[in-house]
């Protein structure tokens, strides 16, 4: 920067020149100054007062400049911009570029100061003459002075404030084109107006023009390409030559004609120039501006939302979405490429853009958080077979579709709250279908929760009688995971639901402590519940899901945005235990067991919600988590079967059958090329449970049972229905769990009341409780009776 001297005028000098020249030439006609009839009643007193507020110095506005996307690998996503413009140095751009501008707006612009005057004169003469506009009459520096103060118009007022032919503005315009050439030099202020310029056809700035007409950098301009760009300048619209080629050609060749008048170029050079074709359609480049042309568009989206909501890019969302448009800010996001591929193409695969059914995938990485893909069937706008719902996030955003309820899904946070409280995932309880719960409680936060007399869930699958957690979560038997549920309680399923990121999506709230809430409960996320699903193969470390990694404004500095979030929200000893539950779903007799592929460890679990109205598979392996839904996204909601997924009917809609081909071809893909991984293995703790002994009750009266049970530590209830057994009827047949088995300290036990039905009683006086226990229902362990204290997972005792 530096300060001109040489050659500067006062400020009043060099106003009242500029009067006079408009005065004596009219001409408004031109364009070039301000009407004759706008002077009117301007008295020298009053021209002098009005010369005395205009302001001292020139304020640069900085430049509005696009904003970029940017995936984890540094390729672009999107582009965002109030006008698509990358600033450039003046040594970046082609000299024949520089010289094609002087010599079209201002040929002396290096010879004369803020006004031309010598120029305007000749111009007004060339435009008469030729009866239009031919030559500009304003210098480079006036030219300059008006496009910032049009670029920093934030609204419509201020731009029509900002170009109304009114003396005031004209004078105001002249004032800072003085104080510009006082501050910069005359290269400075060519570098500046180059790249504020408008180049037509949403191109703004030399390089985004010489990019999108051309293919080429700002440097690399040519005779012909600069003489084209420079000939816009003065009416972008009309000389674009996507609009009108023809016009396009006759304007670049006027200024290829001046240029040679200059003798700034050779004949030569003008015959050959002028005989180049303006330019070549099939590589001017579209302008994609804006996540609707984002190859990620729900995504891109979804990113723009979370960043207006960051304080640190404005006061108000208004704010923040001009900054995030002008500010040439650098944003770095979690997308993986690759893993966004290997999930489009099981979309592909999987669907069709007409079916009736939507399908929705969410990959994220255990342990970081980073999203690494997101996709869905429909594809993004308006229109037939289109949508601007994203189905993978909350509804909190804008375009959130808000989740679809995810049925059994939740069972493996009934599985790690449970284990986590001590109990084995060997643990048994008796699942019979249907099973009768009317009149039940389960507690919760603030109380309890009754169950209807009615309610009688079932099975949808067969299982043994008496299946473990393994064993239960293989089947997915909704009876078994209802009790557990009640023994542990709701609260603490709760409380790790709300540690995991587990909310309704449609509305913010927590998840209501309702009963059933083990098969399903509100509205969920693939979004939340592969970040969830991540943190157990992350062995218990939950990490927010983090998508935008960094921003780097226009000068490469760091801008304040969320940083990494994980926490250990389970010991890492209870993650291993969920990790074996969920890993035996896919072994041989699980419901995931046709969706297991590769040689690494694979977790997963199925998901359907009543009436198969929307059907999941969500699973991971120690390096990648996903959740895949298929459901009806048109309310009001109906079932599965009957609408079409990859232009087929679906016949019997399930989590293994519908959703799990989408999870395994998406898994399948992105894991490719990653090591093979294993889980931990549980400790023996997990796999047997911290159990406490439970005291002897069989054959007591009920009530008397239930209170030595509270006083040995656990929970009590008992079960409204009576049993049979050889207990006196009316007395205690046998508890769930069993005494053999023992139970968590603090953990509900239920105690059975005999019918009497099986012959004579024992007077409750039988001290081994296993010729009565094992008649009850569900005590179907190999040896059970014959082996006092036998447990499966003993070593000593190898026929239990």
């Amino acid at each position: 920067m530096r300060v001109r001297e040489k050659g500067d005028r006062g400020v009043v000098q060099s106003v009242v020149l500029f009067l006079g020249v408009s005065v004596l030439s009219g001409a408004l006609a031109a364009g070039l100054a301000m009407p004759l009839a706008g002077l009117a009643g301007f008295t020298t007193e009053k021209t002098s007062e009005t010369l005395q507020d205009l302001p001292q110095q020139f304020d640069e506005v900085p430049l509005k400049q696009k904003s970029t996307i940017r995936a984890a690998d540094g390729s672009v996503i999107a582009t965002l911009a109030d006008k698509n413009r990358v600033p450039v140095k003046l040594s970046q751009i082609a000299p024949i570029m520089q010289k094609a501008i002087v010599a079209i707006e201002d040929d002396r612009y290096f010879e004369h100061g803020a006004l031309d005057l010598k120029g305007t004169l000749r111009a007004l003469a060339v435009n008469q003459t030729e009866g239009s506009v031919q030559q500009g009459g304003s210098s480079i520096t006036q030219q300059f002075i008006k496009m910032s103060l049009i670029e920093k118009a934030n609204t419509p007022a201020e731009v029509e404030a900002a170009t109304a032919a009114t003396p005031q503005r004209k004078i105001a315009e002249l004032r800072y084109a003085i104080a510009a050439e006082k501050e910069f030099s005359k290269n400075e202020i060519l570098e500046k107006y180059l790249n504020l310029a408008n180049f037509g056809d949403g191109a703004w700035g030399i390089q985004s023009a010489a990019q999108h007409y051309f293919r080429v950098d700002a440097k690399d301009l040519n005779l012909a390409q600069a003489a084209m760009l420079a000939g816009m300048v003065k009416s972008p619209t009309a000389y674009d030559p996507t609009n009108n080629m023809k016009r396009s050609k006759d304007r670049r060749d006027v200024v290829i004609r001046r240029m040679l008048e200059l003798k700034v170029i050779s004949v030569n050079q003008a015959n050959l120039a002028l005989k180049t074709p303006v330019i070549n359609p099939a590589i001017v480049r579209k302008n994609q501006i804006g996540c609707g042309n984002s190859p990620y568009p729900f995504y891109c989206e979804y990113i723009v939302a979370q960043l207006k909501e960051n304080p640190a890019f404005g006061k108000t969302p208004k704010d923040r979405a001009n900054y995030l448009k002008t500010a040439g800010l650098t944003i770095r996001t979690s997308l993986d490429p690759k893993i966004q591929a290997a999930a489009q193409k099981s979309i592909d695969e999987h669907t069709k853009p007409d079916d009736q059914a939507i399908a929705a995938i969410t990959i994220v990485e255990p342990g970081t958080g980073l999203v690494k893909a997101m996709v869905q069937s429909k594809k993004y706008g308006n229109g037939k077979n289109r949508t601007s719902y994203n189905y993978n996030v909350e509804k909190s955003y804008a375009g959130g579709f808000g989740g679809f309820q995810n049925g059994s899904t939740m069972k493996a946070f009934t599985i790690a709250a449970a284990i986590q409280k001590g109990y084995s995932i060997n643990y048994k309880i008796n699942s019979p279908s249907p099973l009768h719960m009317g009149g039940q409680k389960f507690s919760t936060c603030n109380g309890t929760a009754g169950v209807e007399d009615s309610y009688s869930p079932t099975n949808s699958t067969q299982n043994v009688p008496d299946p473990t957690m393994i064993q239960a979560a293989q089947k997915s038997t909704n009876t078994y995971f209802l009790q557990l549920s009640q023994k542990v309680g709701l609260c603490p399923i709760a409380t790790l639901l709300k540690s995991l990121g587990m909310y309704n999506a449609q509305d913010g709230e927590p998840l209501e402590q309702v009963p059933s809430m083990t098969l399903g409960v509100g509205y969920i996320t693939p979004l939340q519940l592969s970040s969830a699903y991540a943190a157990f193969a992350a062995r218990g470390k939950y990490c927010t899901p983090w998508l935008v990694t960094s921003v780097r404004d226009a000068a490469g500095k760091s801008l304040k945005v969320p940083v990494q979030d994980c926490k250990q929200v389970l010991p890492e000893t209870v993650a291993d235990g969920v990790n074996e539950v969920l890993h035996q779903v896919m072994e041989p007799g699980g419901t995931g067991n046709r969706l297991k592929f590769g040689n690494s460890d694979l977790a997963g679990k199925t998901g359907t919600i009543q009436e198969a109205k929307a059907v999941w598979y969500a699973g991971y392996s120690s390096r990648l988590a996903s959740a895949a839904v298929v459901a009806d996204a048109n309310p009001p909601y109906k079932r599965l079967s009957g609408q079409t997924l990859d232009g087929r009917d679906i016949s019997d809609a399930s989590g293994s059958q519908t959703a799990g081909p989408l999870w395994k071809t998406a898994m399948q893909n992105a894991l490719r090329g990653y090591p093979t991984t294993r889980f931990t293995a549980p400790d023996e703790k997990t796999q047997r449970g911290n159990n406490e002994e439970l005291p002897y009750v069989n054959g007591m009266n009920p009530d008397d049972a239930a209170n030595k049970l509270r006083q040995a530590g656990f929970e009590a209830q008992i079960s409204p229905e009576q049993v049979n057994s050889e207990e006196a009827a009316g007395t205690v047949a046998y508890t769930d769990p069993r005494r053999r088995d023992g139970a968590p300290a603090g953990s509900t036990v239920t105690v059975f009341v005999s019918n009497g039905s099986r012959g004579n009683n024992n007077q409750g006086n039988n001290e081994n409780e296993n010729n009565n226990e094992d008649q009850g229902p569900g005590n179907n362990q190999p040896g059970g009776g014959g082996t006092p204290g036998c447990q499966p997972w003993d070593p000593k005792f190898p026929n239990c």
